[in-house]
């Protein structure tokens, strides 16, 4: 059983292009993978989310998604503003703990970073990731504070005794920032 977390610094960092690549390789090496979204925020219940780019880059069928929210928010706030109950991650755990028994890999994609709220307790996927003993990929961009924001990232891992798998540059900004200057 492996469970990996895919997290950011952000939104738009370049978390999902990076969890179906992971999903893609393992494939590759004959792995059966699934992949858990517990919440996206920022797209309408019609409209593709990341888990329709995932299929489409990957094939892969076996997608959960927990909530989707039109607002481009933190799930928590998102989840107020139409309404409607906030996502469980409890009840994602418990979902992405069945999927590890059957899948030899199973990929978790986060909204937005590793300590935004799913509801409006302090639960965040860094809690997630925590009951799962899962390892942590950590996809940031270029741009002005990307050493800060990686740095946070990793000492919030730390305190919550994260395995770090990995860190992928996962989109550069198609206009240079002060960073790259």
């Amino acid at each position: 059983m492996s469970v990996v977390v895919v997290t950011g610094t952000g939104t738009g960092v370049g978390k999902t292009v990076v969890t179906a690549a992971l999903a893609t390789l393992a494939q590759r090496n004959g792995q059966s993978v699934a992949v858990v979204k517990p919440g996206q925020t920022g797209v309408a219940t019609d409209e593709p989310g990341d888990l329709d780019e995932i299929r489409r880059l990957t094939g892969i069928r076996e997608l959960h998604e927990h909530a989707r929210f039109p607002a481009p928010l933190a799930p928590a706030t998102a989840a107020r503003i139409a309404g409607v109950a906030p996502v469980n991650l409890f009840q994602s755990a418990e979902l992405i703990a069945a999927l590890a028994n059957t899948h030899e890999l199973v990929l978790v994609e986060g909204a937005g970073g590793l300590l935004v709220r799913y509801d409006d307790s302090p639960t965040t996927i860094a809690d997630l990731a925590g009951w799962l003993a899962a390892r942590v990929v950590l996809v940031v961009h270029a741009s002005l504070g990307t050493l800060n924001h990686t740095d946070l990232t990793m000492r919030a891992m730390s305190e919550h005794k994260l395995d770090c798998h990995g860190i992928v540059i996962g989109s550069w900004p198609k206009q240079p920032d002060l960073a790259e200057r």
